[in-house]
């Protein structure tokens, strides 16, 4: 009886410890993959750089970003100023050239806000934008081939990364629209 004992546990103990590798595989929780997140379209990358224009924009009466538009059939984004308007052709820009800079608009006479800016090239040959003055005039002294998009320095100084996320949307706009889209062209 005692040998019929012993080799019953034996026999329970091997049962046991073949069992317990499948009771785990079993009690573990798979987690499913999230799906990725879909990418903006033009119209929702259009709003963040409309919302950032005109929520970051200065107030010297002079850069004031008062409206800005864009027309997804032509991918052509305009922004009036008080001194006229520019229309902006985002099917006609670079996103390698996308630079930013810190901006003193002051002079000898007059103290302004100062600002930060993003200057965007056009690709060799086309136009980056057409500006009009307060009668609807083609304005000939604005360069053609590049756009500035003008913030207030103090309110963008507020958003933490705000270059950068204005950076990526601009250039996800550019290639949506049709133009240049970012390449690594030194093979980094």
């Amino acid at each position: 009886m005692k040998q019929f004992a012993r080799t019953k546990a034996t026999m329970l103990a091997a049962v046991l410890i073949a069992a317990l590798p499948v009771g785990f595989a079993q009690t573990a929780v798979h987690k499913k993959k999230t799906p990725p997140k879909p990418e903006p379209t033009a119209p929702e990358l259009f709003e963040y750089i409309r919302g950032a224009l005109l929520s970051l924009s200065p107030e010297d009466g002079i850069n004031d970003n008062l409206e800005v538009k864009y027309d997804v059939a032509t991918s052509v984004m305009t922004v009036m100023q008080p001194g006229g308007h520019c229309d902006e052709f985002f099917g006609s820009l670079n996103a390698n050239e996308v630079v930013w800079d810190d901006f003193d608009p002051s002079d000898s006479r007059n103290s302004r806000e100062r600002l930060v800016r993003v200057t965007l090239v056009s690709v060799s040959g086309k136009t980056a934008r057409t500006c009009f003055d307060k009668a609807n005039d083609v304005d000939t002294t604005d360069p053609p081939n590049r756009v500035r998009l003008i913030f207030s320095y103090v309110k963008a100084d507020q958003r933490p990364k705000f270059q950068e996320s204005m950076t990526k949307a601009i250039k996800k706009l550019i290639a949506l629209s049709g133009g240049a889209a970012e390449k690594d062209i030194f093979g980094k």
